[in-house]
């Protein structure tokens, strides 16, 4: 009878079913699919303005705040990098502007002859011995009269007039002008106010002339005057020439070079110089005699300064 008959077991709970012979551990297959979103795939943030969430700024979800100050700090860095480069871009420009590729020279005004080349290379090749002098503002002007005039002695000075093109610059030279001429074996030379001889003249020459009674001979190769005489005769000369006389011949007594005799306009008698002695001292101890021979009316022969604080006539 069924009310006798034996109940069916029960299912035991699920926790107590052996597990042996099933795998219960998910396939590679399955892991992926089941996360698949959450690994790598993660979003972060928020695209709302409203909602503000740690690290927003990293987040793959970003709100148009964030976005816009994120242009913003591009703008700015793309910016900084744009003005530095023009700014190296200007500094190289200026420097290349400033580059002495060419020289061009041009005499001043008062000179009426065109120069020829000669200055030009001599500028050059002071700048190619100081090659950091060839930017225009870095050029040193005393060092560069100084190589100059050793190179052509009739130049004054040399100064920069600015640019004359891409990489060229030009320079004013002024010449030197002489005031006084002297015929040494047969090459003529000249002497200016300063006392600087040299041997081209771009002006008229001179009115007055060194006339050489000394009878010296002079071998080749030997000059006749050193330049410490041309410079006393220069000085002399310029020094009269400042106090109201003008001098018409200077001239170098027989037996000796380390005299001389000027002679100036409107004066009948020569006045006796030494080139041992200061020129500027005798030029004034000359102006003083001539001054009391003219209130005394005399007329010397000579007058003779050589000897300082003392003039004599005859």
């Amino acid at each position: 009878m069924a009310l006798f008959s034996k109940k069916p077991p029960a299912e035991a709970p699920r926790r107590r079913q052996p597990t042996h012979g099933v795998d219960t551990r998910a396939s590679e297959t399955s892991l992926e699919e089941r996360y698949a979103f959450k690994r790598n795939r993660t979003l972060t943030g928020s695209a709302s303005s409203q909602v503000v969430s740690t690290n927003e700024s990293n987040a793959q979800l970003k709100s148009p705040r964030v976005q816009a100050h994120e242009l913003t700090k591009s703008r700015r860095h793309i910016g900084a990098i744009l003005f530095l480069v023009l700014a190296i871009a200007a500094v190289l420009y200026g420097l290349i502007f400033q580059f002495t590729a060419n020289v061009v020279v041009k005499a001043q005004s008062n000179v009426p002859a065109t120069l020829d080349v000669s200055y030009a290379q001599a500028i050059q090749s002071y700048l190619s011995s100081q090659p950091t002098q060839r930017l225009r503002f870095m050029i040193n002007t005393n060092q560069l009269n100084e190589y100059v005039q050793t190179k052509t002695p009739e130049v004054a000075s040399v100064k920069v007039d600015g640019s004359a093109g891409f990489g060229k610059t030009q320079f004013i030279v002024t010449m030197r002008e002489p005031i006084v001429g002297w015929s040494i074996n047969g090459r003529q030379q000249y002497v200016d106010s300063s006392g600087t001889s040299f041997d081209r003249n771009y002006f008229v020459s001179p009115a007055v002339q060194v006339v050489d009674n000394s009878g010296v001979q002079v071998q080749a190769g030997q000059a006749i005057a050193s330049n410490r005489f041309l410079g006393f005769v220069g000085r002399a000369v310029g020094l009269a020439k400042a106090g109201g006389y003008k001098a018409t011949q200077v001239i170098i007594p027989a037996g000796t070079t380390r005299q001389v005799e000027l002679r100036l306009d409107g004066l009948g008698y020569p006045i006796k110089l030494s080139i041992d002695r200061g020129v500027g001292e005798q030029i004034e101890d000359m102006a003083r005699a001539i001054r009391w021979l003219g209130a005394h009316g005399t007329k010397p022969e000579y007058l003779d300064v050589r000897v300082s604080g003392e003039a004599f006539y005859r």
